[in-house]
């Protein structure tokens, strides 16, 4: 069964819930210095990859080069093997088990990995006191997004049976990553798996349509996307997508924003001001509100594209900090808590 194209139910009416935005602050010395440093670097490669993105590009090497960036001091990392792809358990010194992460990366369903996120999803494990299961979700263009999601699932399969219970467990994600915490938990209902206790979202991908955010005014101010490198890779996940049919036909490229929301747990989502992936994160915000689900979209002030990852922002530590209030506010909390 392809997973990801069969998450999705019609919508149908619903009473509103107001969804809340916080505009926050930022814009330190050393965010700027990051966001200036993006634009003469990545935006000049991504702009690049556009122009062929036929090419052999060795997109596995941004993975091993994750390996410059360790874990937190003290986190401990072991590898596990799902059904079709490999997990790492992230467990930050001293964090407790009332609660846990499931979490799936960025980078454009095409790179990154456990490498590259591992000193992001060791100081999550830090800031919400719990154990991080980060997914290696198998990628493009050698496997379509619904193979993604599938390994998402599976994932949440292994924690509930380790012995967590749905409303222990949080799905995250930032960036594309994004996109799969929303859609590994759309498909959980059609599974008849239970929800989980929430959901939190770096500057999460939404909206597979480029059109919204082409439109948008940060189009043109992203420090990381350029706005030419946003169409080919659609065209890359139509592609390759197409080579997944679903009873004999082919299957419809499915969005969250396009999904029937109702009855999601509640929803953090974090974005910066500037980033052009903002549009998604505005948008799936009001879809989320119309479906009556309890969503919060932050919007931090002169942000980059996952501003989170770097450690020297102090904006990153702040995000982390809510996201870990997040956490407390909605998981299980332990009885000896409750009455403090």
């Amino acid at each position: 069964m392809n997973t990801a194209l069969t998450a999705v139910r019609q919508p149908q009416s619903t009473p509103d819930r107001a969804p809340r935005r916080h505009d926050l602050p930022g814009g330190s010395l050393s965010s700027r210095a990051l966001s200036t440093g993006l634009q003469y670097s990545i935006r000049p490669f991504l702009s690049l990859w556009a122009k062929a993105p036929h090419l052999p590009w060795p997109m596995g090497l941004v993975d091993y080069a994750g390996m410059l960036l360790p874990a937190v001091k003290g986190a401990q990392c072991n590898r596990i093997m799902l059904a079709d792809c490999y997990a790492e358990w992230i467990r930050a010194e001293g964090v407790r088990n009332d609660n846990v992460v499931l979490y799936l990366h960025g980078g454009a369903f095409i790179c990154c990995g456990l490498n590259t996120h591992r000193r992001l999803t060791s100081r999550i494990s830090q800031y919400v006191d719990a154990p991080v299961l980060s997914i290696d979700y198998r990628m493009m263009p050698r496997n379509p997004i619904a193979h993604a999601v599938e390994d998402g699932i599976d994932g949440y399969r292994f924690l509930l049976d380790s012995g967590y219970r749905p409303d222990q467990i949080f799905i995250a994600g930032d960036s594309a990553g994004g996109y799969l915490a929303f859609m590994v938990t759309l498909a959980l209902e059609t599974l008849d798996l239970p929800m989980p206790a929430g959901i939190f979202a770096m500057s999460p991908l939404t909206d597979l349509d480029p059109t919204n955010k082409l439109n948008h005014e940060n189009a043109s101010k992203c420090s990381i996307f350029p706005p030419e490198a946003v169409p080919p890779l659609t065209v890359l996940a139509d592609r390759v997508e197409a080579r997944i049919v679903v009873e004999g036909e082919q299957g419809p490229r499915v969005s969250p924003v396009d999904a029937d929301l109702r009855g999601l747990p509640p929803v953090l989502i974090q974005a910066g001001s500037t980033e052009m992936i903002l549009a998604d994160a505005e948008l799936m915000t009001e879809r989320l509100g119309a479906a009556g689900v309890d969503c919060e979209l932050q919007v931090w002030a002169d942000q980059v594209h996952v501003f989170q990852v770097a450690d020297f922002l102090p904006e990153a530590h702040r995000a982390l900090r809510r996201i870990g209030d997040f956490v407390r506010s909605h998981g299980s909390i332990p009885v000896a808590d409750r009455s403090a």
